[in-house]
């Protein structure tokens, strides 16, 4: 006797769904594109309806199909908890983790740290992206992501808070002998500065002045669209920044950097971890967010 597996197709049709094309899924599921377009194929023969409106640039989905989607990530959902109730904690795990951070910070900080988080796990693998621009996850196909600052109203994603790193605004001991040390946040106005780009690091700085904290916009003399370039901008004499302590720390420590305006540089900036809302994460998303925390109550995200 013949019997249709209930759950065939469901997985590649969520991954379709939420990758937004069938090429995105086949390159999240190792299938090819083909092999997922007959897979969807084949499930709206037996469902009897149009999941997708298909186009040569992208496959949206239909009325029909956000329904079935929300069954069916939900379905998935629940699968996946019970499968992680019943995993010992000894078991080794396997799978692809995507995470994206901000490059500096990602870098010199984060590295190391997810090095060593995988090291225990060999059949844990991961794909890292490094990036000051704002990554939506759906768009992106990003399991989980590191980020600076207040965050966004975002219904879909879910939070944890991390760390806070002071911010440190700071000039390169040249660049202070050429122009002279700011003492006022007014003095800013007469200076050259090095801030973020609409698509990276800040363009405004955020200070406590008499008590009050504000955004401020100092000079855009450069703009610049990553972190790290930021701090090479600024050793290299280019003007002052204003960034968060783990990024120009051991510049600091060596003098290539002068930390200027303390007294109004004192609003730390949070590090959160991000990641798609769902009922449950995944065993592996769950490993890495678990070993995040501890790391950063330890301090080693300071």
């Amino acid at each position: 006797m013949n019997e249709i597996e209930p759950l065939s197709g469901i997985g590649v049709f969520v991954a379709a769904a939420r990758a937004g094309s069938f090429t995105g899924a086949a390159e999240r599921l190792g299938i090819t594109k083909s092999a997922v377009g007959k897979t969807i194929a084949r499930l709206e023969a037996r469902l009897g309806l149009k999941l997708f409106h298909r186009t040569t640039r992208s496959n949206k989905l239909t009325v029909d199909g956000e329904a079935y989607l929300a069954a069916c990530a939900s379905a998935l959902d629940e699968i996946a908890a019970a499968e992680a109730a019943l995993t010992s904690a000894n078991t080794v795990l396997t799978g692809r983790i995507r995470i994206d951070m901000p490059v500096a910070f990602g870098r010199r900080v984060l590295l190391p740290i997810f090095i060593d988080i995988v090291r225990p796990h060999p059949e844990l693998t991961l794909s890292l992206t490094f990036t000051d621009a704002l990554t939506d996850p759906f768009q992106d196909d990003v399991d989980l992501m590191i980020r600076f600052g207040a965050l966004r109203d975002s219904s879909h994603l879910i939070a944890r808070h991390l760390a806070d790193q002071d911010r440190v605004i700071c000039a390169s001991p040249g660049y202070l002998e050429t122009h002279g040390r700011p003492k006022e946040l007014a003095d800013l106005r007469g200076h050259r500065c090095i801030v973020g780009s609409p698509k990276g690091p800040p363009l405004a700085w955020v200070v406590r002045e008499d008590g009050t904290v504000k955004r401020l916009s100092p000079p855009a003399t450069h703009q610049v669209s990553d972190g790290e370039a930021m701090v090479d901008a600024a050793v290299g004499g280019l003007g002052i920044c204003q960034l968060p302590a783990s990024l120009v720390r051991r510049h600091v420590e060596s003098g290539a950097l002068v930390p200027l305006l303390e007294t109004f540089s004192t609003v730390p900036v949070e590090v959160h971890a991000l990641w798609p809302r769902q009922a449950h994460l995944s065993p592996r998303v769950r490993y890495v967010v678990d070993q995040l925390v501890a790391r950063a109550a330890a301090g080693e995200l300071n």
